[in-house]
């Protein structure tokens, strides 16, 4: 027997769940409400390039989300270089979470064919103050807890290190314990005149971060920063031939972007293989690592990239070279 009930809260109850009975709106009504949409994004400067700005892919007409919204990274990609900003105020202070999601973006960025170079800086004054200390003290103690902790920072470095394009480190400001970890895990380094690197772990009852520190300094220095918390200044680390550049604040970014460009036009697929190979290498013997890399020429001269620049370079011309 039909329900007689057509009104009331009665009839609520009995309307079927997750169905509105409000009419649907128009045609016109939802052609208004795009335009005032597109006239809101227009106003906010939505319009841009194709491209990934904070976890959200743009199209060039608007944006779809991606798969990753990060909570304490801001990631940007133009113009096939990719910018990621460490963003966790106020000093970027890492957490297991932040090691998760940096490990996480930089893998992505490793199988993104639209991006080329990587620029890996930090949000305000600061590049990264290293561990959250306050937020390590106040972790309930659990079974495995503090490996797993250890072995998030570790693969967080690695996977800047594994990345498959050149990550490039614009050091905004002081970039302690494990942020000089992210730093050493870069493949080249540019600073700003604020720029800090230092190992201040045994003021806190902590260790680690002197095997990244002997990638960028000496015997003596790495243990007088490690035994006493001293920290070098970008005028510094240009001095001794750290960085390859210290620049005012103001230039930072244009200088790190001026490197990426450079990389971007080049071939990916023998820029991917020359950062795998310097990789590989770095703790073989001569003999053994001269001979990866001639294996890693003969590799790469077998690609169409490598056949493509032989020949733009006979005829004179801009070579085009593919995805990688």
């Amino acid at each position: 027997m039909p329900c007689a009930v057509k009104s009331g809260p009665m009839a609520r109850r009995l309307a079927p769940m997750g169905r509105s009975h409000r009419p649907l709106p128009s045609a016109a009504v939802l052609r208004e409400a795009r335009a005032r949409s597109g006239r809101a994004d227009r106003r906010r400067g939505v319009d841009r390039p194709p491209g990934v700005y904070n976890g959200r892919r743009h199209t060039g007409k608007g944006y779809v989300m991606d798969e990753t919204a990060y909570q304490s990274l801001r990631l940007s990609i133009a113009d096939q270089i990719a910018t990621v900003t460490l963003d966790r105020p106020p000093v970027n202070a890492q957490t297991r979470a932040t090691q998760d999601e940096i490990a996480l973006c930089f893998d992505r960025l490793s199988d993104m064919p639209e991006v080329r170079a990587v620029i890996l800086t930090g949000a305000g004054r600061v590049f990264s103050a290293g561990a959250d200390i306050k937020a390590r003290v106040g972790a309930a103690p659990s079974l495995g807890g503090d490996r797993q902790h250890l072995r998030s920072a570790r693969e967080s470095y690695h996977a800047i290190m594994e990345c498959r394009k050149p990550v490039i480190a614009a050091i905004n400001g002081p970039a302690l314990g494990a942020g000089l970890a992210l730093v050493a895990s870069c493949d080249i380094l540019v600073a700003a005149e604020e720029a800090e690197l230092g190992l201040p772990e045994v003021t806190v009852g902590l260790m680690g971060g002197c095997r990244h520190a002997m990638r960028l300094f000496g015997h003596s220095t790495v243990r007088r920063m490690m035994f006493t918390g001293e920290r070098l200044r970008g005028p510094e680390l240009y001095r001794r031939g750290v960085v390859e550049e210290c620049v005012p604040q103001a230039g930072l970014m244009a200088a790190a972007a001026a490197i990426a460009a450079r990389i971007a036009g080049l071939s990916p697929t023998a820029v991917q293989l020359a950062k795998h190979s310097i990789n590989t290498i770095e703790t073989m013997s001569l003999r053994d690592g001269y001979r990866f890399e001639q294996d890693m020429t003969m590799q790469l001269s077998k690609t169409p990239d490598a056949i493509e620049a032989k020949r733009a370079f006979l005829e004179k011309r801009k070579p085009v070279f593919g995805d990688g």
